[in-house]
């Protein structure tokens, strides 16, 4: 029997991917950088970092970089591998325990079905279950692979699962496994994570690349209790498909039948970059050992979502990173990391 974990559940550590190509970051590669050395700083504060890294060269480079933020190189575990990307959420294996041992799946990284530069990343699962010297599984489904991201989904470790249907279920845009019922997925979700129970909501938010991914909608924060983003702002784009979403929650029940118990918080204001509004969410924080990482956007919401987040994990420290540069790729601290459980 496989069980996915749930992200607050005792890790070993986290697995990053140092960006080197600038061209999910257009323009601000240079600060990326940077804000990428402060993130590994802070997981590395709290647990071992998995670090992908293009070559040597950028090895070196980072270990400079890393060196002068004074990060503690002793949790920092180098991967040497290509990739096209850097968001380990997606390309990286899922890491899942079968019969008590743990086991790497690979869901077949096709670049959101909408890039057609993802064939390097295909290879990261694989990598990094070598690193960890665990086997790893090819996931497939009446004989074809099963093409998922990790951001598609998201659960309590007992059994109840949540995911989108814009995200999976859309029939002509970014489709993922053609011709894929409900009835699929939730096969699929039951036999690889263990999964006995779907909350299926509708749509994600405006601008995500990925097409509706749920970790910039709502997430578990307990076994019981799930946080979801709503907007205050009835003229804004986001409004009615992020209060059917609350709604489809209140409706929910999970896995033992009970109804789960709903946080609400808040959207910050609308980024906008050039000619585009940017997926800026709260709810796309990184749970780790005794720690949660929380996007901030320099927004008066900041200090409410901050809050609001600390209310859920009180045994935890709850630290804002400022995102306002990631957010330019399209995700920010949950999107580029993928948890490795103990």
């Amino acid at each position: 029997m496989r069980r996915f974990p749930a992200e607050w559940e005792p890790q070993q550590g986290v697995l990053l991917c140092f960006p080197h190509n600038g061209n999910d970051w257009p323009g601000k590669y240079q600060a990326i950088q940077w804000a990428f050395v402060e993130f590994i700083k802070k997981v590395a504060t709290y647990e071992e970092v998995f670090l992908v890294v293009a070559d040597e060269p950028l090895k070196e480079k980072v270990e400079g970089m890393l060196t002068m933020a004074h990060v503690n190189l002793e949790q920092i575990t180098f991967i040497t591998h290509k990739t096209n990307r850097s968001w380990m959420r997606d390309s990286g294996p899922i890491v899942v325990y079968n019969e008590g041992k743990r086991e790497g799946l690979n869901f077949n990284f096709n670049g959101w079905a909408k890039y057609k530069n993802y064939l390097l990343d295909r290879h990261v699962p694989q990598k990094v279950s070598d690193t960890l010297d665990m086997p790893l599984s090819q996931v497939t489904y009446k004989g074809k692979p099963v093409i998922l991201e990790g951001g598609a989904i998201d659960v309590n470790g007992k059994g109840t699962l949540l995911t989108s249907e814009e995200c999976l279920m859309d029939p002509n845009i970014q489709v993922r496994n053609e011709g894929f019922t409900k009835e699929d997925y939730e096969a699929v979700f039951k036999e690889y994570l263990g999964v006995t129970n779907v909350i299926w909501l509708g749509d994600g938010i405006v601008g995500d690349d990925t097409h509706g991914h749920i970790d910039d909608l709502c997430r578990f924060v307990n076994e019981d209790t799930i946080i979801t983003v709503v907007e205050s702002n009835t003229e804004d784009p986001n409004y009615h498909a992020l209060q059917d979403n609350l709604k489809r929650l209140q409706n929910a029940v999970l896995e033992n039948g009970k109804t789960p118990n709903i946080v609400t918080l808040p959207m910050p204001s609308p980024i906008e970059f050039e000619d585009l509004t940017l997926p800026a969410s709260y709810a796309n924080f990184l749970i780790l050992n005794n720690c949660v990482l929380v996007p901030t956007f320099n927004d008066a919401k900041d200090r409410e979502a901050l809050n609001i987040i600390a209310g859920c994990f009180t045994n935890r420290e709850v630290i804002g990173i400022s995102a306002i540069d990631l957010i330019w790729g399209f995700g920010t601290l949950h999107c580029l990391s993928q948890q490795i459980p103990k």
